[in-house]
């Protein structure tokens, strides 16, 4: 990836996403990468619909702005279809990544999407059975890095473990959940 991979993140107050975007960050600067990861939210409050960017390069990241023309839109809560312009800037070859049961051609063909790719997977679902709540952020992370290719899995994976052991040292556990849930849905995830 010589280029610059940038993503925007659609959440409610209380899924992850900003936590997301941060270990996501986390494990790319330890991966070697160039990144940004930040939330943008004011005084909402659980609920709330919240947006989360990451930029993640081989060089130098020069933009220190949101993100307007996403590569990866990242949606982890799929009422916001409809309720948010979540392909607001997409870009022509970009790509959609969807917490939901539906397929990749029934989500496209409700956000009337010609040329960008769309891809699902269950993280709710994934993370109930996992984590024992329906908190879908790190399964999306490992969707995101299967369809982004932003770095190798099992680099990812083996950061995202030391990222959780230092944040969850006492809970292994949440732990176990959280990388059970990351590797079932970069092999669950499923695309148009």
């Amino acid at each position: 990836m010589g280029q610059l991979l940038e993503v925007r993140w659609h959440a409610r107050g209380g899924q992850g996403a900003k936590t997301a975007a941060l270990l996501l960050a986390e494990a790319a600067a330890k991966a070697g990468k160039y990144i940004q990861g930040f939330p943008e939210y004011g005084p909402e409050r659980m609920g709330a619909p919240i947006l989360a960017f990451n930029r993640l390069s081989d060089e130098p990241i020069r933009v220190h702005s949101h993100v307007e023309e996403p590569d990866v839109v990242v949606v982890l809560d799929p009422t916001l279809i409809g309720s948010a312009n979540i392909t607001a800037g997409l870009r022509e070859n970009g790509k959609v990544l969807v917490n939901t049961a539906k397929s990749p051609a029934e989500v496209k063909k409700r956000l009337k999407l010609t040329t960008q790719q769309v891809y699902t997977v269950d993280a709710s679902k994934i993370a109930l059975e996992t984590l024992g709540k329906d908190i879908p952020n790190t399964p999306m992370m490992g969707a995101l890095i299967r369809v982004s290719n932003a770095m190798d899995f099992n680099r990812f994976r083996d950061l995202m473990k030391d990222e959780l052991e230092k944040k969850f040292r006492h809970k292994p556990e949440v732990i176990e959940g959280n990388m059970a849930a990351i590797e079932r849905a970069y092999r669950e995830v499923k695309g148009e």
